[in-house]
């Protein structure tokens, strides 16, 4: 993978249903600044709600809900939950200081912050960590839905840092 421009990073989201699991970049959606998205551009892919495992949403549910990230107002999300939405920032910690010199060399590792929410208040929170010289990730979340949001989020994050 190649390392982005180098200096700091900061790249925040908006928020997506904890209940969505992102497949495939959705290029022709009806959302006017895609890029703007809380997972960096439009994404298909199907519910994970109890209930409606594996369902593909319509296209208006998919912009609406899915991927603008609120599940109170969706249908398939259960009354019981504990969360609405997730939010993710990235961010590349410090330079590191090469001993015996005063260059810094920059961090090849971003930090992922993602908080949950729930009636739009914090309802958790933690950090993901992704190696960019590796290519891999050195912290993950237990949960294969804010995993996969997480991995869509930086891939959409990099293009942009590339371009």
């Amino acid at each position: 993978m190649a390392v982005p421009r180098n200096g700091p990073l900061e790249v925040i989201s908006n928020l997506a249903c904890p209940f969505f699991m992102p497949v495939a970049k959705l290029e022709n959606g009806g959302w006017p600044h895609p890029a703007r998205l809380p997972l960096g551009c439009g994404w298909s892919g199907h519910c994970t709600a109890p209930g409606h495992e594996n369902e593909i949403p319509s296209e208006d549910v998919l912009e609406s809900f899915c991927n603008l990230g609120c599940a109170r107002g969706c249908a398939w999300a259960p009354l019981e939950r504990t969360s609405d939405a997730v939010r993710f920032a990235v961010s590349r910690p410090p330079s590191n200081k090469r001993p015996g010199s005063d260059a810094a060399t920059p961090s090849s590792i971003l930090r992922l912050t993602y908080i949950c929410e729930l009636d739009h208040r914090p309802a958790g929170h933690g950090e993901l960590e992704f190696d960019l010289v590796q290519g891999t990730w050195l912290l993950r979340h237990g949960d294969a839905r804010v995993q996969k949001m997480a991995e869509c989020f930086l891939e959409s994050c990099l293009r942009k840092m590339r371009s």
